[in-house]
């Protein structure tokens, strides 16, 4: 008889009519392929069409540690992510997207990091960007991210990160609201900082985040009044809502004037240790 792994880690993934089944099979394998191996997998799908069964079955099919939840209808990610978190055995949650790349060592490091630094209640990393030819840039976050931080962007890459599961219950998870479901790592994360609790960036790419074409393609009007409103809300509780940032608040607004590709080259000029490499590489 096979003896069972203790689950430390249950990684937590959404899936919504996944187009290209190499992308959520890579997500998969880059799980499968960790060097501390014992996780469970929890992949919910949120709702997918009846033609895209076969893409997430193939992808469920791919280790017995892998378990599917499924809603009914579509309920966006947040409600996706505490359905997961509701039957997670793992003492700490890792976040994955279906189309990104977690690199070797990431559980490893990000686990040990944890049992060593109980003062910080989760954990994330720089990462590397990527599209359908290869990485092509880095994305460098801060290390020990304070309020301030949080006015331009979230200072945490969500898919990069792994919390401490009580916490992530304590707080009640993620928000699920029609305001918040472009945004749920952002508010998350402000009313985790509200709450006092700190996170972590280690100074190292852990994840591959894939950054394309998609990424920055036109957002509704009403999405971004919502991420308006998330802002206002969050950068009051923290305490920096103040004349001079008041343009942060509007900046979704703002960016609605912007074609996508413009957008692009505004996040890699204005973000922080934002980085584009002359030439992609293979991945």
């Amino acid at each position: 008889m096979k003896k069972e792994n203790k689950v430390k880690i249950s990684v937590i993934m959404g899936v919504y009519n996944p187009v290209e089944q190499n992308q959520l099979q890579e997500a998969v394998r880059s799980v499968i392929r960790q060097t501390m191996q014992e996780w469970e997998l929890i992949l919910c799908d949120d709702g997918s069409h009846i033609t895209y069964q076969p893409l997430i079955q193939e992808a469920i099919g791919m280790d017995e540690r892998i378990i599917r939840i499924r809603n009914k209808t579509n309920k966006g990610l947040g409600y996706s992510l505490n359905q997961c978190l509701s039957i997670a055995k793992g003492t700490y949650i890792a976040r994955m997207d279906a189309d990104d790349i977690s690199e070797p060592e990431r559980f490893e490091k990000q686990y040990e990091f944890l049992e060593k630094h109980p003062e910080y209640q989760w954990v994330g990393s720089n990462s590397r960007l990527f599209n359908a030819e290869g990485v092509w840039g880095t994305d460098h976050m801060p290390e020990k991210p304070e309020a301030s931080d949080f006015l331009s962007y979230s200072p945490y890459i969500h898919p990069s990160v792994m919390f401490r599961t009580d916490i992530l219950r304590k707080v009640k998870g993620y928000p699920i609201s029609e305001e918040t479901r472009r945004c749920e790592d952002y508010e998350l994360f402000m009313r985790l900082h509200k709450a006092g609790y700190r996170g972590y960036n280690i100074q190292e790419p852990l994840i591959r985040y894939r950054e394309d074409e998609h990424t920055y393609q036109k957002r509704t009007i009403q999405s971004r009044m919502q991420e308006v409103k998330i802002r206002y809300r969050g950068f009051k509780q923290l305490g920096i809502l103040r004349p001079e940032t008041a343009p942060y608040v509007i900046r979704p607004l703002a960016a609605g004037i912007f074609p996508a590709s413009v957008l692009n080259r505004i996040r890699q000029n204005t973000r922080k240790g934002y980085r584009v490499e002359q030439h992609a590489k293979t991945i």
